[in-house]
């Protein structure tokens, strides 16, 4: 008996500095477990990240450690396409093409555009404003049948399937319209210090942002001074935001329900939990930190690995690609 068809995966994430544990438990860690069950293809989005200026450097550094990090978290090549986005022109070249399929009015009411340009007044570029043609390119290309997305996402991955659907309705059908998957658990890791705001590297306050990378003794300390709430129930609670939070990293990472911290927890402190919830961080990392330093010191494997994945990718993208100018009008390539 023939095996099923895979449905396909596409996700993409930008790596211009280090990985959070709101960025690992809320999209990364769930990469892994949609291996076993789609066709999953994985990219780094370098394009993306130049809407903000980047120094070069850096931004060759944090692509790389990017790419290393998510093979240790559990990327298998073996199983997925994992490919740098700038390597695979295609990505550009449709999202040319799908500029022309896109209303302005659409592209104004992004939020993200409306947020990027308050924050980068000085810098508000026609890449930041038609980023999400990019982001639709990306996803069209593979022919992607679900895109993991946080809710930050959503009004994106909805432009995507408009743009595929209008297209589609205009040319017959050439895309498949994508459906999102937002995950459950973990998916969305708040402030340590500020339970209210997402866990974020950009945050001035460095006690509220665990980084993938940090060490053990700067794990402990974060979590020790985590902020917390009135009383000492470790339970979810209305208005509870700070000990909410601390339970659904403590849950994501160990596989607990919020019921079983409770019975475990009960009659325990705030303090103790805290400790807890840090320790199983840091068992939870130290497979992954101890990967990723092997990959680093390692440059050809990772070399290898990027550009045998590069083609692979082009050779799907390419498909899609040709059968769009096909339907546009464009005159193909001699032979």
């Amino acid at each position: 008996m023939e095996n099923p068809v895979k449905k396909r995966v596409l996700s993409m994430v930008q790596s211009t500095g280090p990985f959070t544990l709101g960025n690992y438990l809320g999209a990364l860690k769930n990469f892994v477990r949609l291996q076993d069950e789609y066709d999953c293809v994985y990219a780094l989005a370098d394009l993306h990240a130049i809407t903000v200026r980047q120094e070069p450097a850096s931004l060759r550094k944090y692509t790389l450690q990017g790419y290393a990090m998510l093979l240790a978290m559990g990327i298998d090549l073996e199983k997925s396409i994992f490919f740098l986005q700038s390597q695979v022109p295609e990505h550009a070249q449709l999202a040319w093409i799908l500029n022309c399929y896109t209303q302005f009015g659409e592209l104004s009411r992004m939020t993200q555009f409306k947020d990027k340009s308050q924050k980068h007044a000085d810098n508000i570029n026609a890449g930041l404003f038609t980023y999400p043609c990019l982001m639709a390119a990306d996803i069209l290309l593979y022919q992607a049948d679900y895109v993991p997305i946080g809710e930050d996402q959503r009004q994106h991955l909805e432009l995507a399937r408009d743009v595929a659907g209008r297209f589609n309705g205009i040319y017959s059908q050439t895309f498949t319209v994508p459906e999102g998957i937002i995950p459950k658990a973990g998916a969305r890791v708040m402030s340590l210090q500020d339970p209210t705001k997402k866990m974020s590297k950009s945050d001035e306050n460095v006690n509220a942002c665990v980084f993938v990378e940090d060490d053990p003794d700067t794990i402990l300390r974060k979590f020790k001074r985590a902020k917390t709430d009135s009383g000492s129930e470790v339970a979810l609670g209305e208005g509870k935001d700070g000990v909410n939070n601390l339970i659904g990293i403590f849950c994501a990472v160990t596989g607990e329900t919020p019921e079983q911290v409770a019975r475990d927890f009960s009659g325990k402190g705030y303090g103790d939990f805290k400790v807890a919830v840090a320790e199983a961080v840091i068992e939870a990392l130290r497979p992954i930190q101890a990967r990723y330093r092997q990959l680093l010191e390692d440059k050809g494997y990772l070399e290898r690995c990027y550009t045998e994945n590069a083609p692979k990718a082009q050779a799907i993208a390419r498909r899609t690609l040709q059968k769009v100018m096909r339907k546009v009008g464009f005159v193909p390539l001699g032979k």
